[in-house]
């Protein structure tokens, strides 16, 4: 198993009773800017609001910390309040389950333009598939907010401050994810944290809001130890900045930044070579997408990381215009070929033939498909999961 990277996760100090612990990423959440023309869900501002959120914690610890980002902001952003506890249905939490947040001892935060930040440790326990409830209060105009577009995943929000409120009866339900970056969680030392790095088909992309059978969801379940966290976001291209910035310019931040990360999981290029066509332009070309997927590799391998790409998913007859083209689906064929053939990345999982109609390659199975033609389904995502080997994983 690879050495997980001290620098990102400091060993707590031992004591004769209790194992030595340490600092691991349990909830991840890749963040992209406001004001992207991404033609999928736009963002939004909050004033005198509350918005409660539900994080499906991949991983568990005894003590957890949250990680904020007002990284797209144009404006500070002003959290008046926050605290976390046990989501139950509807987001209602329980008092008896709940702490309250700080930030260098105080309740009240002022986060920079551009800025991350990390809440003060709370002693909560959490294990993996808790679902989190984390109630942050806005005072203030936020303006647009840094945050996750489609998340798959519900929020709640109600007027004036209702952070200590049990139940959001009167809520309004937003499909969005806004201002959360991550949650760190105090494990055994040694625990392995694997990133799933990508797009829609990492990020829950056709999945059922609220049912947590996301990729990463799905694989965990499968895992008897470690866990892998999501940083898939729709729409994000390898090579060029559209919707989020793209792949290899976001491995520091969403990879390498992972505290406690020894492996990354890869599928990229969907939207290389099929959102260009929505504006009349032609698809990458294999070419340039093999030389993007070395660097990447290459990324991976000088953090010592062990890498597992993926071949890209089919998507012929998506109902979304200009997409599907007959010269994308030669450049997906030509990449897909190479990645099963190449020897850069430590392992190779071939997603496409998981999840193809067998008899017409380029199209997803009718029994995996979302409906688009572009994401899976539940089933779809299961069966992605499934063709992941465990060996090459090993947490």
């Amino acid at each position: 198993m690879i050495s997980i990277d001290t620098t990102a996760a400091t060993p707590t100090p031992t004591t004769a009773s209790a194992p030595a612990t340490t600092w691991v990423a349990g909830f991840r959440s890749a963040v992209l800017g406001p004001y992207e023309d991404i033609r999928i869900q736009p963002s939004r501002a909050f004033r005198d609001q509350t918005l409660r959120q539900i994080l499906h914690m991949d991983g568990g610890g005894t003590t957890l910390r949250v990680l904020l980002s007002n990284e797209y902001g144009r404006e500070p952003l002003v959290i008046g309040a926050a605290r976390v506890g046990s989501a139950g249905a509807d987001g209602v939490v329980d008092p008896a389950a709940e702490a309250v947040l700080r930030f260098d001892g105080a309740a009240e935060v002022t986060i920079p333009v551009g800025v991350r930040i990390q809440s003060d440790p709370v002693e909560f326990a959490t294990e993996p598939g808790t679902d989190l409830a984390l109630t942050l209060y806005f005072p203030k105009d936020t303006g647009l907010a840094t945050y996750a577009h489609t998340p798959s995943q519900n929020a709640y929000l109600v007027a004036g401050n209702a952070v200590g409120r049990a139940a959001f009866d009167d809520a309004e339900e937003v499909d969005g994810r806004y201002y959360v970056a991550g949650v760190d969680v105090l494990a055994p030392e040694g625990t392995a944290i694997a990133v799933a790095f990508g797009d829609s088909w990492f990020g829950g992309g056709g999945t059922t809001v609220g049912a947590n059978l996301r990729f990463p969801n799905q694989l965990n379940r499968r895992l008897a130890r470690g866990w892998v966290v999501n940083q898939g976001l729709g729409g994000n291209r390898l090579l060029t900045d559209e919707v989020g910035l793209h792949g290899l310019a976001r491995f520091e931040r969403d990879v390498l930044s992972v505290p406690g990360v020894t492996h990354v999981l890869f599928h990229f290029g969907l939207n290389d070579l099929g959102l260009p066509g929505m504006s009349g332009k032609p698809p990458a070309r294999a070419a340039d997408l093999i030389e993007g997927f070395i660097a990447l590799a290459a990324q991976a391998r000088a953090a010592g990381l062990t890498s597992i790409g993926a071949t890209m998913g089919p998507y012929g007859g998506t109902i979304y215009p200009g997409v599907d083209s007959a010269q994308g689906r030669v450049e997906r064929r030509r990449v897909n070929e190479w990645i099963r053939t190449s020897d850069v990345f430590d392992a190779v999982v071939d997603v496409a033939a998981a999840v193809q109609d067998p008899n017409a390659p380029d199209f997803i199975r009718a029994d995996l498909d979302s409906g688009d033609h572009l994401h899976l389904n539940d089933a779809g995502v299961r069966a992605m999961a499934d063709a992941y080997d465990l060996a090459y994983v090993r947490l």
